[in-house]
């Protein structure tokens, strides 16, 4: 004799179980509106108790939950409208890759982005605070692939490949004021504005400090 076994529990989000999927086959067969209503808060409600971790803003995905696993038959007064079906299992649009080789890869994308900016930028101090950033960040990119027979020179050469010789900066003034470092990194127009008043604030305390000895000794222990 054939032996048939029972049919199967189906189960639509089986991170669920087979008893809230029996509540919400039970809840959408209520008749009554505002009954049918007080049931499926009321199996929200039970859901919560089960996973006590999850929080407040979990409400509209149990929601949307319970509306699927009643195979979006469940009409109640929800919080939340019942979302569309057609939305599920729908592939996610494509993402956009950029678009042109990088002319530089261990530079990047955002460094060529930069020096675009760099290029509108119409007055020259400001301009030349940009492209010392911009070397600062190609210095310490570039020398993450290669340590070796570094020179400021060739962060110069990149700049002006990728500016298409529309950004230029004086090659001895970078290397006799250390610009490219990357510990000096920082933005240099305001730099330039705050470097003197950092200065004698910094200084100040040492003028007024006294530890047994006047102002005027210790102006000479300087000199």
């Amino acid at each position: 004799m054939e032996h048939t076994e029972p049919e199967k529990q189906k189960l639509i989000l089986k991170e669920y179980g087979k008893n809230i999927q029996r509540l919400v086959d039970h809840v959408t067969a209520i008749e009554d509106r505002e009954k049918r209503t007080q049931s499926a808060y009321t199996v929200i409600e039970i859901i919560k108790q089960l996973n006590p971790t999850w929080k407040q803003e979990n409400d509209q995905k149990l929601w949307d939950d319970i509306y699927i696993m009643s195979d979006f038959k469940l009409d109640v007064d929800g919080p939340f409208p019942m979302p569309e079906k057609e939305l599920l299992g729908k592939k996610p649009q494509s993402i956009g890759y950029p678009k042109g080789e990088v002319k530089f890869k261990h530079y990047g994308r955002n460094i060529e982005k930069l020096i675009e900016q760099a290029i509108e930028i119409e007055n020259d101090e400001d301009q030349e605070s940009a492209i010392i950033y911009i070397g600062q960040l190609m210095r310490s990119f570039h020398s993450t692939w290669n340590r070796d027979n570094f020179d400021d020179g060739i962060i110069l050469d990149d700049i002006k490949t990728l500016s298409k010789g529309r950004l230029h900066i004086d090659l001895e003034k970078v290397r006799e004021n250390a610009l490219f470092e990357s510990n000096t990194r920082r933005d240099f127009k305001i730099q330039h504005i705050e470097a003197e008043p950092q200065k004698k604030k910094f200084n100040h305390p040492k003028k007024t400090r006294s530890n047994g000895h006047s102002n005027n000794n210790n102006k000479k222990r300087r000199n």
